[in-house]
């Protein structure tokens, strides 16, 4: 596997390799084991968006496996593709890096990249699509509730990316996903068609009523209601998205095992409440470490050249 663009592009066998690595390389990691196959190899970091757990997670996470990092940072939207086309970039940068990581407004410009470039290319986030997020996610999930099948994920709020990529990880593993929110904000049909059209035997439901989605909820998942670029839609979308805020009255509706989750950054008292964020029903930061692991598991697996 070449490239990480979407988790819709993963079979469940790439998914599965992906987290069993990540698992491995995290136990490595806790028990002091040292792991150098990017010694003298670098990562090449676009970003188009602030971050914390993205830039962080990428550094550490190549620094322990003996790498180096350098980032290249937008002072705007756009402004990384208009003094050079994205196809001279993704070819001068093959001959520097040996992964390139690119966090953007646009994942039709991740896509032109990776088409271009001769080296490993990562989504670690776009308009459409987190891939990387979603498999942090599941790890997370798997280490928490004992597997990734037969387990319910409900994720209230927007459709977004995060949504999307979720869906999609959730039809590799067998997990139920529950999406719940305004009909406005649905995840796009022509996504779900695309899911479905690959794992026929996907569960997915939609449901408006926050108490009924999380009825047999092992996952409740939120994430922020106006995303990066957003903000002009912040106030409208707290009115629209406030019925499904996840609190304590929500959490109460759920089965004890059920367990609360968020990509972070977190407004809180938005999406979700302190008394949940911190609550020991939260997973929050074992999800945000994740980042990390995953990283080092996806690196590994390309490290020994992997062609699967």
């Amino acid at each position: 596997m070449k490239n990480l663009l979407s988790a819709v592009d993963l079979s469940a066998e790439e998914m599965n390799r992906i987290l069993d690595e990540s698992a491995r390389m995290k136990e490595r990691m806790r028990a002091g084991e040292t792991d150098t196959p990017y010694a003298g190899k670098t990562l090449g970091m676009y970003f188009e968006k602030p971050s914390l757990r993205t830039r962080v997670s990428l550094e550490v996470a190549m620094h322990s496996l003996g790498g180096s990092a350098i980032n290249l940072e937008a002072p705007a939207p756009g402004e990384l593709w208009k003094r050079e086309s994205i196809k001279d970039q993704a070819r001068v940068m093959s001959r520097f890096v040996s992964v390139v990581s690119m966090r953007t407004y646009s994942q039709a410009a991740i896509e032109e990249f990776a088409r271009e470039a001769s080296v490993h290319v990562v989504n670690a986030l776009s308009d459409f699509a987190h891939p990387t997020q979603a498999l942090a996610d599941f790890l997370t999930i798997r280490e928490h509730c004992g597997g990734i099948a037969g387990k319910t994920v409900v994720f209230l709020g927007d459709g977004n990316n995060v949504a999307r990529s979720l869906l999609a990880v959730a039809a590799l593993g067998g997990a139920r996903f529950v999406w719940c929110g305004p009909d406005s904000h649905r995840i796009d049909a022509p996504f779900v068609e695309k899911v479905v059209k690959k794992r026929p035997d996907a569960d997915f439901d939609e449901e408006s009523d926050p108490a009924e989605a999380v009825r047999d909820a092992d996952i409740i998942y939120t994430d922020v209601w106006a995303s990066m670029g957003m903000e002009s839609e912040a106030e409208a979308r707290e009115k629209t998205f406030m019925p499904y805020q996840v609190n304590a009255r929500l959490l109460s509706r759920a089965p004890g095992r059920a367990r609360v989750m968020h990509c972070l950054p977190a407004h809180r008292g938005s999406e979700i409440t302190d008394e949940v964020m911190d609550s020991a029903k939260s997973i929050v930061y074992d999800q945000a470490e994740n980042r990390m692991h995953l990283y080092r598991g996806l690196f590994s697996l390309w490290a020994g050249d992997w062609k699967a």
